[in-house]
């Protein structure tokens, strides 16, 4: 079954940190009880996640899903970016290493719509060789989410315009716009288990054509979610 584009927006703001050890309880309180309730509150943003590496190191993925990408550009997230609240302004000082931040468009979606949100997604940040996104686009998604451990499978690619815009919040950790053009996510009811076994797998309908460059993979256990609800 293929998902429309209305079930969970085109849009992706997603961020990779390693917070400190010291900061982790009141990391995770903060973006529980202030920081996801308020993105999520913004017109056009219609869900936010946070997901830690299943290593259980101090590596999280925090994402929000919104209505379209220019939602992720709009004077309302703006004008929140630039006014962090004075807890954002002590949380964003536990960000350490270097996290980055890219906004996204959606091309590509594929799976089944599930009865909760996925408890494990695995993320793919990754470039293609010239001419390999229609591949991407018109068979690897399509065919991934046909494998029994998979739910869905999400293709984006990064929107520079808006990523590269200067905020307050970026001023403060330095977040920015990763070197790699396109992110997959895919997500898993179950423990994804060996990522080398599964990505032989799912790459090997391609052959050559699934050559993907500079990759980062990794795979991440639920911690929390937010949606909007009746705005």
């Amino acid at each position: 079954m293929t998902l429309t584009s209305v079930d969970y927006g085109t849009g992706l703001m997603a961020n990779w940190a390693n917070i400190d050890p010291s900061y982790l309880v009141k990391y995770q309180q903060w973006l529980n009880c202030e920081h996801m309730p308020e993105r999520v509150s913004i017109p056009g943003f219609l869900q936010g996640r946070r997901y830690r590496l299943m290593d259980n190191t101090l590596h999280f993925l925090a994402f929000y899903e919104t209505e379209t990408t220019s939602v992720l550009g709009s004077a309302a997230y703006l004008q929140r970016l630039n006014s962090p609240t004075p807890w954002t302004l002590e949380a964003l000082g536990a960000f350490q290493g270097n996290p980055v931040r890219n906004i996204y468009t959606r091309i590509a979606d594929a799976g089944r719509p599930g009865l909760f949100t996925a408890p494990y997604v695995i993320s793919v940040r990754f470039n293609l060789p010239e001419g390999r996104e229609a591949v991407y686009v018109a068979r690897w998604v399509k065919e991934t989410a046909q494998h029994d451990r998979v739910d869905r499978v999400r293709l984006y690619k990064q929107d520079s315009a808006i990523g590269n815009i200067q905020t307050s919040e970026r001023k403060i950790y330095g977040a920015g716009p990763g070197e790699q053009l396109y992110l997959l996510l895919i997500e898993c009811s179950k423990p994804p288990g060996s990522l080398g076994e599964l990505f032989q797998a799912w790459d090997a309908p391609l052959g050559p054509e699934a050559q993907r460059n500079n990759e980062l993979i990794g795979a991440y256990w639920l911690e929390m979610a937010h949606a909007a609800w009746n705005k």
